[in-house]
């Protein structure tokens, strides 16, 4: 590990990923809860119009512009704490590596970051994804209940206390875990998603031509890399959302008996598309939430060291 400036490299990325989480909830919270409520509706199917039609109904029946914002709480401790958990632990597991292959690695001279290769990245965010999958489900638990009822809908939550409180008395400790299994599905997301804009960014950083240096990274670099690679991680694993939040609802419990009677279900009455719901609002809105995320990132992460 480095220090510069007295900030250690496990504290530049906790930081720059807390800085990331608490924007991107700031700016684009409206979207998920659109998401959200597509993705636990449970008819037949698909309908044109969906994301319309919820927004609609969320506006006139819940209390306007103020209601976009319901779940804002444990969303932004959720993603704060996620994103600080997930870059530290990102970070470590590839410091690890890199100093397991150092110590292995032949040529001496060769820069640390050509020792790892697309698995290493792949293992990497995939270890921290787990990890920080494991300590956060019950935030999201919490989150996703919110966003998928109106504040005056019977049994909804008032506050993130206030559902903390009741899991605790009606399912107990094993209720902040529902939906954890195809959170960890969904860790493959993750793994991909890093493993393509790790390997991005090494290809743009490339010398042009003999005798250059490396190519120092801008925004624009950074918006297009982080584009791709969402890109392709988002096209291969969406419907573990539609698994995990179905079964995060008020009553999972009486709707599936578990993560497979959640599929047999979807897929005998919604047919594919049930695993797609939400799909269009998740598109609209993982692509800036992926722009923001790692912009503040990349941009916190270069600005600390100075001012430490």
């Amino acid at each position: 590990m480095t220090v510069k400036d007295g900030l250690s490299s496990s504290v530049v990325e906790t930081i720059a990923g807390f800085t990331a989480g608490i924007v991107t909830t700031l700016c684009l919270h409206p979207l998920d809860l659109i998401k959200t409520r597509l993705q636990v509706d449970r008819s037949s199917s698909s309908r044109v119009g969906g994301s319309l039609r919820v927004v609609r109904e969320i506006f006139h029946d819940e209390g306007g512009l103020v209601a976009f914002y319901r779940g804002l709480t444990p969303n932004i401790i959720g993603n704060s704490s996620s994103w600080a958990l997930y870059f530290l632990f990102y970070g470590n597991v590839k410091d690890m590596i890199l100093y397991w292959r150092s110590r292995r690695a032949s040529d001496g001279g060769r820069q640390q970051r050509e020792l790892l290769t697309s698995s290493d990245y792949f293992i990497a965010s995939g270890s921290a994804g787990i990890l920080t999958s494991v300590l956060t489900n019950p935030i999201w638990v919490i989150k996703t209940r919110m966003l998928a009822t109106g504040l005056k809908s019977p049994g909804a939550y008032t506050s993130f206390t206030t559902g903390a409180k009741q899991i605790i008395r009606s399912e107990g400790i094993s209720g902040f875990y529902r939906g954890l299994t195809p959170s960890l599905f969904g860790v493959s997301h993750g793994a991909l998603q890093f493993m393509a804009y790790e390997k991005l960014k090494l290809y743009r950083t490339q010398p042009q031509s003999e005798g250059e240096g490396e190519r120092e990274l801008n925004n624009l670099d950074f918006f297009v890399i982080s584009s791709i690679s969402k890109i392709f991680a988002g096209s291969i694993t969406y419907p573990y959302q539609v698994l995990r939040s179905r079964l995060q609802t008020y009553d999972a419990h009486l709707a599936y008996r578990g993560l497979r009677d959640a599929i047999a279900q979807i897929w005998a009455k919604e047919g594919l598309a049930g695993f797609y719901k939400g799909l269009g609002p998740n598109l609209f809105r993982v692509l800036p939430s992926t722009w923001v995320t790692f912009l503040v990132y990349e941009n916190t992460r270069a600005y600390l060291p100075k001012v430490a």
